[in-house]
């Protein structure tokens, strides 16, 4: 089972964990050399970023695209600060799981409920975003679902509108419910790099 493959690889990645500012954070390392990023709340366990990168042909890491949570814009200057800033309407796209869902903020859409629609082509395997006035359209894939080679769920899919954000959920399936807490429970044994007597722990 594709779930099962996913479980293994997280446990036989070789995991770094760091406490600070309220946050339990992951760092994972790969056998293929891919990283992979995490950050949980320590009092909920609830995920706030998930973050890739990987080895480019030359041997060295490319950025890291964030899966889970704010996209980072580290390095900015004054320059682009204040394109960032002249572009603040337009609409930003993340992802900000909850317990029991996958959900999806989409800032700077001021258009009523009823001009969106939210769908799943279950062929492509992604859920599209399109509006009636044609002023937003977005396509986007549900990486745990790929990882777990499960099918898209129309029924699991809602949305609505709030503030100038259209806010999609999706319901989380049993399977990776299930895993999660599994996860949960093997990341709280690893103790922490900087917890105790300082020493770089890993797993």
């Amino acid at each position: 089972m594709a779930g099962d493959n996913w479980v293994a690889q997280l446990r036989s990645a070789r995991k770094t964990a760091l406490l600070g500012d309220g946050k339990r954070k992951i760092h994972y390392l790969f056998d293929n050399g891919k990283e992979m990023a995490e950050e949980y709340d320590m009092k909920t366990n609830q995920l706030l970023l998930r973050k890739w990168r990987e080895k480019n042909a030359l041997g060295a890491y490319g950025n890291w695209q964030v899966e889970v949570g704010e996209p980072t814009m580290p390095g900015l200057g004054t320059l682009d600060r204040e394109l960032i800033k002249e572009s603040s309407t337009n609409p930003v796209f993340m992802r900000k799981d909850t317990k029991n869902s996958f959900q999806w903020r989409i800032r700077n859409l001021p258009y009523p409920k009823d001009v969106y629609s939210v769908s799943v082509e279950k062929d492509q395997r992604c859920c599209v975003i399109h509006t009636t006035n044609k002023k937003y359209y977005k396509k986007f894939s549900i990486p745990d679902l790929d990882r777990f080679q499960l099918p898209l769920d129309c029924t699991a899919l809602s949305f609505t509108h709030a503030n100038n954000t259209l806010i999609i959920t999706y319901q989380k399936p049993p399977e990776i419910l299930a895993a999660e807490e599994e996860l949960q429970k093997e990341l709280k044994k690893i103790k922490a790099a900087n917890d105790g007597d300082g020493e770089c722990k890993t797993q």
